[in-house]
């Protein structure tokens, strides 16, 4: 009957794992911002290198395959974290009261509290790398700051009345991206502000932006998992004998 049905849907309901649930969301909205974002900027970076600031490909070699290491890593992580938080999502659903109601004699066992450890342990040091990660993702999104901050004082009518645009320059050799040797090095003037008129550069720098977002939306994410297997496993730890699930 329609009573019958409505309580089995709050009781489901009930035995929901949000907090986990949110965190996957979160976490997958986030990795994928960051993979997808950060494969496409890389991408545009090495594209400008190449045409602006190294024209001879030896001196830029090293970065290209930099940068093409770092999009293999980017498929990784994007795997990893599709199936890790399908695991968590899994492991909040079946520490709540969802699994003690619908199977009335569950129990934890110590390996199951041992697997619950485990994703605590896994989880925090996920947590402190993707700090890492985040602080990484902010130093490409500094760099186009800088070039696109001089390039608007280019355009400043200040700029333009004091000195000479040939002066205002910048120096992709003196962030280590490139090789002292590379020609021409650095870009200047109208030089300069052409480049940043393309659209490599505008999306690039727009790009590594969003996945700095999304590198932060991951670490969110990560915290809101931690709360909730630390809580998950302090339960089934202390509870355990008197048959006490989590609903977090």
């Amino acid at each position: 009957n329609v009573s019958g049905c409505f309580e089995c849907c709050i009781k489901c309901l009930g035995g929901v794992p949000y907090a986990s649930l949110v965190a996957t969301i979160l976490c997958f909205s986030g990795v994928a911002l960051f993979c997808g974002c950060g494969h496409v900027a890389l991408g545009g970076t090495l594209s400008i290198i190449g045409n602006h600031f190294s024209q001879t490909p030896s001196d830029h070699a090293l970065l290209a395959e930099v940068v093409q290491l770092m999009q293999y890593i980017i498929y990784g992580i994007a795997s990893f974290f599709f199936l890790y938080g399908i695991i968590l999502l899994a492991e909040g659903f079946y520490t709540t009261s969802a699994v003690k109601e619908l199977h009335s004699e569950f129990k934890t066992t110590a390996c199951g509290r041992c697997i619950s450890g485990m994703f605590v342990f896994l989880t925090y040091v996920l947590g402190v790398a993707w700090l890492g990660v985040f602080g990484f993702s902010a130093v490409p999104v500094f760099l186009f700051y800088n070039m696109w901050s001089t390039c608007e004082a280019l355009n400043s009518p200040l700029t333009n009345a004091t000195a000479s645009l040939d002066v205002i320059c910048v120096d992709m050799r003196q962030y280590g991206i490139i090789p002292w040797n590379a020609n021409p090095g650095k870009a200047c003037g109208s030089t300069l502000g052409d480049i940043c008129k393309t659209n490599e550069f505008y999306l690039s720098y727009h790009l590594f932006i969003v996945a700095c977002a999304g590198a932060g939306a991951t670490v969110i994410a990560l915290l809101i998992y931690m709360m909730a297997t630390t809580y998950n496993y302090a339960v089934l730890k202390f509870k355990s004998r008197e048959d006490c699930c989590t609903k977090f």
